[in-house]
Order: C-alpha cells, then structure tokens, then sequence
C-alpha cells in the first residue's frame, strides 16, 4: 500500500508541474496534494504539520501571481489603469484557451484597455509588451515556487 501511495504522490507531483504551464490543470494543488500524500505514505514522521503549511501557503501565493505578474509589468512602463485591469482580464479570459491564451491574453487586454483611455496605438503595445514581460515573470516565479515547494519538501524528508 505505501509503495502505491508513493506511486500516486509521485505522479501528482509530475502531474502539477506540467500544470504550472498548462492552465488546463491546477499545477499547484496537484503538486501540493501529491506532497501531502507523500508525507501521509511516510506517517508524517519526516514531514510534519509545519512543513506542509510552509509548502501549502506558498501554493496558496502561486495563485497571485498569475494575476498580478501581468498588471504590474504593464503599470512599471507607465500604463494606464485600464491597460492594467484589461490585461489582468485578458490573463483571467486567456485560461480559457490554454497556453496560446495564456501567452496572448495579458498583451491583448493591455492593448484594449490602453487604447479606450489614449488613442495611441505604439502607447497600446508598449503595455501590451510590458504586459506579456509581466506575464512572463509571473510564470518564472510560479515554477520558482513549485519548485521551492518540492526542495522544502525534499529537505524535511531527506535532510533534517
């Protein structure tokens, strides 16, 4: 029974960090559940209650960045608000196409909400970049956390 429950944690372990990049999975909460599983096939003698709430709020922040990563990349060149609300909504409508929606999303909705406050198409796609930039960021810092996540994991299993 412990080696299959190794089996399961493992895979949503591999699982969530595919889903890191693809927004069809919950990437995160996968990884989390498969370090809970784990810890639980272990009896939770090596990684404990502490640990697991460490991992579980830096999950929880992983869930921020997506949202922000691509609003503030569009604020640090100078965009409007609504270039910074359109490219949180167009982050937020991307999920709904996956990774080319994901990765088109932030610079479309910074362009639209550029352009309804300043006429300026070159000001437009500047926080369209900035917004993608922003983006782009924010998904370096995720897999950083999903990563930072197993490593705190690893270490409490294996090092201390």
């Amino acid at each position: 029974m412990t080696i299959l429950l190794w089996v399961l944690a493992t895979t949503l372990v591999v699982v969530g960090l595919i889903g890191i990049v693809l927004p069809a999975l919950p990437g995160t909460i996968l990884i989390f559940l498969g370090l809970l599983l784990a810890a639980w096939a272990d009896g939770f003698s090596r990684v404990g209650v502490a640990t697991l709430v460490v991992i579980g709020v830096i999950a929880a922040a992983s869930y921020a960045v997506d949202f922000v990563a691509a609003a503030l990349g569009a604020k640090h060149l100078g965009a409007s608000p609504r270039a910074m609300a359109g490219a949180a909504l167009g982050t937020l409508l991307g999920l709904l196409f996956g990774l080319p929606g994901l990765i088109v999303g932030p610079f479309l909705g910074a362009v639209i909400g550029e352009l309804t406050m300043h006429h300026d198409l070159a000001r437009a796609g500047r926080a369209g970049v900035a917004a993608w930039i922003g983006f782009a960021i924010g998904m370096a810092v995720k897999v950083a956390l999903a990563f930072s996540m197993i490593g705190i994991f690893l270490a409490a299993m294996f090092v201390f």
